[in-house]
C-alpha cells in the first residue's frame, strides 16, 4: 500500500513553544583516505523540529546517518555547516549537558566496575550526595530490571550483552534529564529485553520526558513514537505522524476461527481461508461485528487498520529512493 511523503526541504518554521531540538541545514562531511584527500557526507541540510515531551523516533538503513546526528546534537562531533539548538542552546553548549541523557548503540564502560560502582560514579559526575545516589541507583535498577545483590560483586566484563545494555540505559537516566537519546536501545537485546527497554520508554513518555531514538525495529517504533523520521545516505526524506506517513483508514483487516460462514461472508466479502484462520477486510462497524461474532461462537485473533505498516512504508521509500 502507497502512502504519500511530505516533502521536508525548507527549514522548519519557529514553533509556538520552544523546540527541544532544532536543526537547520545540518550538514557533516568527513575526510577519508590515506591523505584525507576524499571527502563524505553523512549527513546533508539536515531540517528537523522536535517539541517537548515528544518520543521521536529517528529511522533509516545501517549508514544513513543516524549516529551522525545524535552525535552533532550531543556535541560529540562538530557540524561541517548548518547550525542546531538543544534546549534552546547552541549545540555543544555545556549548561544544558546536566538535562540531558544519552545511551550510545555500543557503550564502554570501566570492565573492572560493577554496576553499581559504575552508576556511582556517573551520578558523582552529576553532584548527587551519596544518599541520593543510593536512593537513585536503587530505583534505576529495578526500573531496568537488574537485581542489585546478584550484580553487587560482578564486574561488567562479565555481564551479557543485555545486561550492559540495561546498566548503560540506568546510567542514561541517573540524572532524571530533561531529554534523553538513545542509539539503538533494541540492539542485541532479546524479546524480554526489547519489551523491558520498550516498557521504560513508555514509563518515561508517561512523565513528560523528550525521547530521541534511533531504531531498527519498526515494529517497536510504531508501538512508542509520536512522530518519525526516515534518513537515508544522509537525507532526510520524510518526517511526521504515522497518520501522516501511512494515511488514515476507517477499515480494518479481521481474522478469526469458528462462526457461522454465511454470515461472515456478509460481515467480510471476499473472505479467505489460511492456516485454519480466515481473513477478510471489514464492511461494517467493528463493535457491531464484534457482537455478531460472540453470538455465533466465533473467536476474533486479529483486527487492524487496513494500512500499511511502518515497515512497509520503510522498505517501499528507500526501495523507491535507490531506484530514481
Amino acid at each position: 500500500m502507497s502512502a504519500s511523503v511530505p516533502s521536508f526541504v525548507a527549514p522548519p518554521a519557529a514553533p509556538s513553544a520552544p523546540a527541544v531540538v532544532a536543526t537547520y541545514h545540518l550538514t557533516k562531511t568527513y575526510r577519508t583516505g590515506f591523505w584525507l584527500n576524499q571527502f563524505v557526507t553523512s549527513l546533508k541540510q539536515c531540517n528537523l523540529l522536535v517539541q517537548p515531551g515528544e518520543t521521536f523516533g529517528l529511522l533509516g538503513p545501517n549508514g544513513a546517518g543516524k549516529t551522525t546526528l545524535l552525535k552533532l546534537l550531543l556535541g560529540i562531533v562538530r557540524p561541517t555547516s548548518g547550525r542546531a539548538t538543544l534546549l534552546g542552546q547552541p549545540i555543544g553548549d555545556r549548561t544544558v549537558k546536566h538535562r540531558i541523557g544519552y545511551l550510545p548503540e555500543n557503550p564502554y564502560f570501566y570492565d573492572y566496575l560493577t554496576g553499581p560502582e559504575l552508576l556511582s560514579y556517573t551520578a558523582g559526575l552529576f553532584g548527587l550526595s551519596a544518599v541520593q545516589q543510593r536512593q537513585r541507583i536503587a530505583e534505576l535498577l529495578d526500573i531496568v530490571g537488574l537485581d542489585a545483590k546478584a550484580i553487587a560483586k560482578k564486574p561488567l566484563k562479565k555481564y551479557s550483552k543485555g545486561m550492559l545494555q540495561r546498566v548503560g540505559l540506568a546510567q542514561a537516566l541517573i540524572n532524571d534529564p530533561e531529554v534523553v537519546f538513545l542509539d539503538e536501545p533494541m540492539s542485541g537485546l532479546d524479546p524480554m529485553g526489547r519489551f523491558l527497554v520498550r516498557d521504560v520508554i513508555l514509563t518515561l513518555k508517561q512523565k513528560g520526558k523528550t525521547i530521541f531514538f534511533n531504531s531498527h525495529v519498526l515494529s517497536d517504533v510504531e508501538t512508542i513514537c509520536d512522530r518519525v523520521a526516515l534518513l537515508d545516505q544522509g537525507e532526510l526524506l520524510c518526517t511526521g505522524t504515522l497518520d501522516e506517513l501511512l494515511g488514515t483508514s476507517s477499515r480494518y483487516q479481521v481474522s478469526g476461527r469458528g462462526g457461522n460462514l454465511d454470515v461472515l461472508g456478509q460481515w467480510l466479502p471476499g473472505l479467505q481461508f489460511q492456516q485454519g484462520l480466515w481473513h477478510g477486510t471489514l464492511n461494517g462497524e467493528p463493535y457491531d461485528f464484534l457482537s455478531s461474532l460472540r453470538g455465533m461462537g466465533g473467536t476474533l485473533v486479529e483486527l487492524k487498520l487496513a494500512r500499511a505498516t511502518l515497515e512497509d512504508f520503510f522498505i517501499e521509500q528507500i526501495d523507491q529512493r535507490r531506484k530514481t
